[in-house]
């Protein structure tokens, strides 16, 4: 529950609650908190129980902890393999990428030698083809 508050924190809490409450009544408001908490965890449980006597038999082993996503895949990713160590055994990320890389060699030796030097012109304009015909103007539109 409390497994991210550091040694530091923890003197922090007890030396502000001993300033906050006073020495006096600490012992008592610690009690308060503990007798909260405790009916805080018996209403959560009954509350457990309740829904799975609720659910019937078939769900008798069912955890309340399996409805986290994490959990889930991970407790059902384990009980069934899905074939996913021979997908994974099966692909040669290297050899993929060997692959894209000659075909992009292949292609720019392929392709014709740009004038200048391998350099593009920016002053130039692209040739635009033109059209076969126009497009049909619609005098609504504009």
């Amino acid at each position: 529950m409390f497994n991210d508050i550091g040694p530091l924190e923890l003197v922090t809490l007890v030396v502000l609650a001993v300033l906050v409450f006073g020495p006096d009544k600490l012992p008592k408001v610690i009690q308060d908190v503990m007798r909260t908490i405790r009916k805080i965890r018996e209403f959560s449980e009954s509350a457990k129980q309740d829904i799975r006597s609720e659910l019937g038999p078939e769900f008798k082993d069912f955890e309340f902890e399996d409805l986290n996503p994490k959990t889930f895949i991970r407790k059902h990713l384990d009980n069934e393999d899905l074939g996913l160590k021979e997908i994974r055994n099966g692909f040669d990320l290297k050899k993929e990428m060997a692959e894209v890389t000659d075909a992009v060699h292949s292609r720019e030796s392929d392709a014709p030698a740009a004038p200048s030097g391998g350099r593009i012109d920016m002053t130039k304009k692209p040739e635009v083809p033109a059209p076969a015909e126009r497009p049909p103007f619609d005098a609504d539109a504009t």
